[in-house]
């Protein structure tokens, strides 16, 4: 069942994962949306920051979940940008998604059933 994942970004700027090969990379509201967005539908980022860890085959499968239908809508509201998921992946792969690609620069505003 999809879930309705409602993200804030306070400074846009400063939302990037510590890694720069995982972070954002994008600016404005859609860039960002659409990075996630390919976060969520693909296992591309999921792959590159697997091959990155000590021992890739230690790290949980499931990590790696996928949603080909996962949508992510981005806004800009004055400062601050917000994203709206809707996907089936669980919060648990979201947020380590959302943590490599902005790192501590997010904050979870609603979560709701789509």
């Amino acid at each position: 069942m999809p879930i309705r994942y409602h993200i804030t970004l306070r400074h846009p700027d400063t939302a990037r994962g510590d890694d720069p090969d995982f972070a954002f990379r994008g600016h404005g509201a859609e860039a960002l949306a659409q990075e996630l967005q390919d976060a969520l539908r693909g296992d591309a980022l999921f792959q590159r920051w697997r091959g990155a860890q000590d021992d890739p085959d230690d790290v949980d499968p499931a990590l790696g979940a996928t949603d080909p239908a996962a949508t992510v809508d981005g806004q800009q509201h004055d400062l601050h940008f917000d994203l709206i998921a809707v996907t089936s992946i669980p919060g648990a792969v979201l947020r380590h998604r959302l943590r490599l690609l902005a790192g501590q620069g997010w904050e979870l505003r609603d979560v709701a059933a789509a």
